[in-house]
This record gives structure tokens, C-alpha cells and sequence, in this order.
């Protein structure tokens, strides 16, 4: 080997730790001397000199690091010694030759080890960042509509296989969720329908007053609570209440893994979890409606009564007269739906917990927000179609 003298060429310092030389079709990168920690500070300021040295020296040529000078190395040395060949690897093919039998072990175990890469990414522009995170949140609503779809279509599978198969059906399970989803919601239910009622009628009457035209609170009271208020309220409140409780019951199971032992034992979690809830719900909904609508009307009406001076049985007979059945119908008629959103949105959510508390918390949320957003969206369709009918 024709060493060459660092210092000569204006290149790597002229030391003992790296010296660069011809060997005819290679260029040879020898390493000499304690590649240890108390040299680490010199031999690197060193290895970056010969690196442009080395690149200049051999142009097209293969490069060879020669380690047989190396007298002492310690893990220091050897992650220099990577460092410096992947920098050679990266200007001209470069193999490492040369190396001690007692320096091999230490050399294998950090070239195992993936280099090192920046801990933070480098910042894109403002507007790249905006595009991206249109397309992530694009992306995650795609594939949340995917699953949800999907989670409908098997739910849908499973409650018309019950005509079927009757067996399926757990009468236990649903007569339960009738009692915690309907009896025992009948209490806050009819307590804000009966207020709701009363605040109807009293505003109202204000303002009819001013028109002379106060009996037609009657009309407003029967339409407006009938047709829109009293459903669409239950349906809110049993969202609040009964849809959060499927979801954190389900993912609370979901994070116990008790879903997993379910499917284990040959049990499918739709019909255990989410179909005696769907049925629970699709039969009190439109009972809880119904309720709702009687408890509001009697609240409106003992509002007329102290506000007004409208007797109940007054109030009753002038409500007949121009309230017909049809609001009555167009109100319950969409329980049933508003049921289906409401309990298919909260088993989802249960189903879909991973990880631990926080993630269950975040899809109770999401359940709520979801089901109470979506059953608004359904009665605003719902009133656009009654209208378009006539109805």
C-alpha cells in the first residue's frame, strides 16, 4: 500500500487515527492507532477531514477500510468506525477488512443495531400541513364509515336470521334491556317533557297574548310537541342515557377481553350484546315517545290553566277539536329509527374501545355526540318527507 500523507494534500490532518493511500484499483482508508472514548473527540473531527479526502482520492474506485492498525477499540470506536463506513457507502462502494479477532464480537453487536435518526421530522410548510391533515382526517372518515357500514350490514344479518332462527333470541336479556332502557327512564323522561310543556305554553301565551290570539296556544302546544318536541326529546335524553351506558358497558368488556372469551366459547357478540338492546329500544322508544307526549300535554295544559284560565276539561275538548290523529302518528312513527341510530352508534362505539380508560372514555363521548347528532339529522329528513306528503 502507497500511503499517502494527509497533510500533503490539504486533506485529513495528519495523525495516526485515519491515513488514506492507492492500492492500485482501491483506494485504502487505513485506521490506526486507540479508537476508545478519550480519543472519540479528535478521531471524529479526523474521520470527517478524511471522509472528504477519501472521496476525492478515489473517485469511480471501490474503498477498503483497513483496521488492522487498530490497537485498542471500545463501543465508542466501533460506532464511529459504522458511522465513518456508511458515510464512505454513501460516495463509493466501501467493505471493511482487517478487523482483530478480538475486535469482531464488538464490531457484530453495533452494526446490529440500527443507526440513529432524528428524533423529530423536519416541519412541513403550513399549507402541506393543512393538506395533510385534510387527508388523514379524509382517510379516518373513510375507513370509519367503512367499519360502521360494515357493522350494520352484520347487524342487520343477525336480527332478520332471527325470523329464522327464533332460538337465537335472548328473552332474558331483552326483557331486562326494557326495563333499564324504558321503566327506568320514565322518571326523567316525563319530568323534562312535562316542563318542556309548561315553558311552551307560558312563552306562547306571551306572546300570543299580544295578538289576542292566546287559545291558539292550544294548536301551538299540540302540533309542535306531537309532531317534533316530545320524540325528538326522549330520543335525546335516551341518547345521554341509555346510548353512553351501551358504550361503556361494551368497551369495558372490550377492555377485559371478556368479547374475546365470548368468541371463544362459539358466542357471537351481536346477538348477546347488541341485539336484546336493539329490540329493548325499538319496543320502548315509541312507548317512552308516547309517555312523553301525554306527560307534555298535561303540563301544557296546567299551564293554561294558571297562566290562561283554560280549564283542563276545556283545554281537552278544544284540543280535540283541532289536533288531529296524524300529528300523533308522524311523531311515534319515527321512534323505531331513532332507536336504531341510538343503539347501533353506541354498541359500535363499545365494540371499536381498545387500549385502556382513556380510549373508553373517548368513544362514550363520541357515542353520545354521534347518536344525538345523527337522530337530529333523521327527524329534520323525517319532517322535510311528512311535509312533501302532505302529512
Amino acid at each position: 500500500m502507497d500511503a499517502t500523507s494527509p497533510a500533503a494534500d490539504a486533506g485529513p490532518p495528519p495523525d495516526t487515527f485515519v491515513c488514506v493511500g492507492d492500492a492500485g484499483p482501491t483506494c485504502v482508508v487505513a485506521l490506526n492507532g486507540a479508537w476508545t472514548l478519550a480519543n472519540a473527540e479528535v478521531i471524529d473531527r479526523h474521520v470527517r477531514a478524511a471522509l472528504r479526502y477519501a472521496a476525492r482520492q478515489a473517485g469511480e474506485r471501490p474503498m477498503m477500510i483497513d483496521c488492522s492498525g487498530i490497537d485498542t477499540l471500545d463501543t465508542t470506536g466501533a460506532v464511529l468506525i459504522r458511522r465513518f463506513a456508511a458515510s464512505l457507502e454513501e460516495k463509493a462502494p466501501a467493505m471493511v477488512t482487517g478487523i482483530a479477532a478480538r475486535h469482531k464480537r464488538l464490531l457484530e453487536v453495533i452494526n446490529c443495531r440500527q443507526p440513529a435518526v432524528a428524533i423529530a421530522p423536519d416541519m412541513l410548510p403550513w399549507h402541506l400541513r393543512l393538506l395533510e391533515d385534510v387527508g388523514i382526517a379524509s382517510m379516518r372518515l373513510a375507513n370509519e364509515t367503512a367499519n360502521l357500514l360494515s357493522f350494520i350490514g352484520n347487524v342487520l344479518v343477525r336480527f332478520f336470521g332471527l325470523f329464522l332462527n327464533p332460538s337465537r333470541l335472548r328473552v332474558t336479556a331483552l326483557v331486562h334491556q326494557i326495563d333499564v332502557v324504558g321503566v327506568r327512564a320514565m322518571g326523567i323522561v316525563g319530568l323534562i317533557s312535562f316542563l318542556i310543556g309548561a315553558v311552551m305554553v307560558n312563552q306562547g301565551a306571551v306572546q300570543l297574548a299580544k295578538f289576542g290570539a292566546d287559545i291558539f296556544v292550544v294548536d301551538m302546544l299540540g302540533i309542535s310537541h306531537l309532531r317534533e318536541l316530545g320524540i325528538l326529546l326522549t330520543a335525546i335524553i335516551v341518547a345521554g342515557r341509555s346510548g353512553s351506558a351501551f358504550t361503556a358497558e361494551i368497551g369495558s368488556m372490550q377492555l377485559h377481553e371478556e368479547i374475546d372469551a365470548m368468541k371463544t366459547i362459539g358466542m357471537n357478540p351481536i346477538d348477546v350484546l347488541v341485539l336484546p338492546r336493539l329490540m329493548a329500544l325499538m319496543l320502548a322508544l315509541p312507548l317512552l315517545g308516547f309517555y312523553a307526549d301525554m306527560v307534555g300535554i298535561a303540563g301544557g295544559s296546567l299551564m293554561a290553566w294558571v297562566q290562561l284560565g283554560i280549564s283542563p276539561a276545556n283545554f281537552f275538548i278544544y284540543f280535540r277539536e283541532v289536533i288531529s290523529i296524524d300529528h300523533f302518528i308522524v311523531g311515534l312513527v319515527k321512534a323505531p329509527f331513532f332507536a336504531a341510530v341510538i343503539v347501533v352508534s353506541g354498541c359500535y362505539q363499545g365494540l371499536t374501545v381498545e387500549g385502556s380508560a382513556d380510549s373508553l372514555g373517548r368513544h362514550t363521548t363520541r357515542a353520545v355526540v354521534e347518536s344525538i347528532f345523527l337522530v337530529i339529522v333523521l327527524d329534520a329528513l323525517f319532517s322535510i318527507f311528512f311535509t312533501a306528503i302532505d302529512l
